[in-house]
């Protein structure tokens, strides 16, 4: 959300194993139509993971640069840079950049500890201006950060005094033919909740909705204002956590979501969106709340990460790729009708409970993984 600000486009994800290659290399075509500079932010280090960062790289010849953490650094970070070149010979490798640097002589002492065959892109000056604040799932959401806009401006004056204006030659994406989907949900209104407490939303899966003929309307669980009448509800994750007052008193949201439920309607609650349908939640503080109820269950907030990773799942014999990132514990007397499979580890990934046309779990699901099963969970 941050670098959709930042760049005024869409922001995607390209994962090969969740994704594919194929869509992945769709994802950049398209872009690459419109757009003056791609910018892919690797997630953890280059090549943590199975399919890392620096696969992505290799796979379509995008040039990789690394953003080199260089507090109470000196000749180390020669080392550093040395290593993230030379572990994988066949890696696009376009240069480094310091991060956090302290001062002029800091960078020239920097700069001088690379190895002829690299190249220093530039530094980063220590600067409170472009930091970005964060909690514990992450950053804070962008729409959260006031000075938002003036901390991207000074980050950007910092760039222009670094050789990163000057960029590597550009690469050439071929079209690639992926037929359309069908439209089964032609006629199918789906609310869809999306405010400060409900925002973790692929791009891709409203896309995916709409080409197959949804109609997506936008709400918010926080406001006094009804759920839209719809034929479908999803519930994506976010920070119920951060909002409990606002979600326990308007009930009149609680009645509403539940109506629904008892008509018989399909519903999708994901991680936070599963959250607010229990009994209650409690936050790091000890502050406990009332929730919507249509699920038996509590949770509360711990004081770690709890679940991370990408895995499979299958629902009705549909096959799901998803993500999970929380940091919370659930407690419920209903029994998981499918787990996921985690993409290693033999451990049972996260559960998925169903009570009539509900669906809830823990996971992000990638609708385009399965554009059929998408639309299963969301006719009526």
């Amino acid at each position: 959300m941050i670098l959709e600000q930042a760049c005024g486009h869409p922001v995607y994800q390209l994962d090969l194993w969740m994704l594919g290659e194929q869509p992945c290399k769709q994802l950049l075509y398209e872009a690459a139509k419109s757009a003056d500079l791609i910018l892919i932010e690797g997630v953890m280090g280059i090549f943590d993971g199975n399919p890392s960062g620096a696969d992505l790289a290799r796979a379509f010849g995008i040039p990789v640069v690394a953003l080199i953490d260089a507090r109470a650094m000196a000749q180390t970070f020669g080392a550093i840079a040395h290593g993230l070149h030379h572990y994988q010979m066949d890696l696009p490798f376009a240069g480094v950049v310091a991060n956090y640097v302290a001062s002029t002589g800091h960078a020239e002492m920097l700069a001088e500890s690379l190895t002829k065959d690299i190249t220093m892109l530039g530094s980063l000056m220590r600067d409170e201006n472009i930091q970005l604040p964060d909690r514990h799932p992450g950053l804070i959401q962008a729409e959260e950060v006031s000075d938002l806009e003036q901390r991207l401006e000074s980050a950007a004056q910092h760039i222009v005094n670094t050789a990163l204006a000057e960029l590597p030659e550009p690469i050439t994406f071929k079209p690639i033919d992926i037929p359309a989907p069908e439209k089964p949900l032609k006629g199918i209104r789906i609310g869809i909740a999306k405010d400060p407490c409900f925002a973790f939303i692929y791009p891709a899966n409203i896309d995916i909705l709409q080409a197959m003929g949804a109609e997506c309307v936008f709400f918010s669980p926080c406001m006094t204002k009804p759920c839209p009448k719809s034929i479908s509800l999803w519930l994506p994750g976010g920070y119920p956590e951060l909002h409990l007052q606002q979600l326990s008193d308007n009930t009149t949201m609680h009645a509403a979501i539940r109506k629904h439920h008892n008509a018989g309607k399909p519903i999708l609650a994901e991680c936070g969106g599963m959250l607010y349908l229990l009994k209650s939640l409690t936050d790091k503080q000890g502050q406990q709340a009332n929730m919507a109820g249509l699920l038996d269950g509590e949770a509360c907030m711990a004081n770690r990460l709890v679940g991370l990773g990408i895995q499979r799942l299958r629902i009705d014999g549909h096959n799901f790729t998803a993500h999970t990132f929380h940091h919370s514990e659930l407690t419920s007397s209903l029994n998981p009708v499918t787990q996921g499979i985690r993409q290693r580890g033999k451990i049972p990934g996260e559960a998925v409970y169903q009570v009539n046309r509900l669906v809830a779990t823990y996971l992000h699901l990638y609708f385009p993984s399965t554009p059929e099963g998408t639309a299963s969970l969301f006719i009526e």
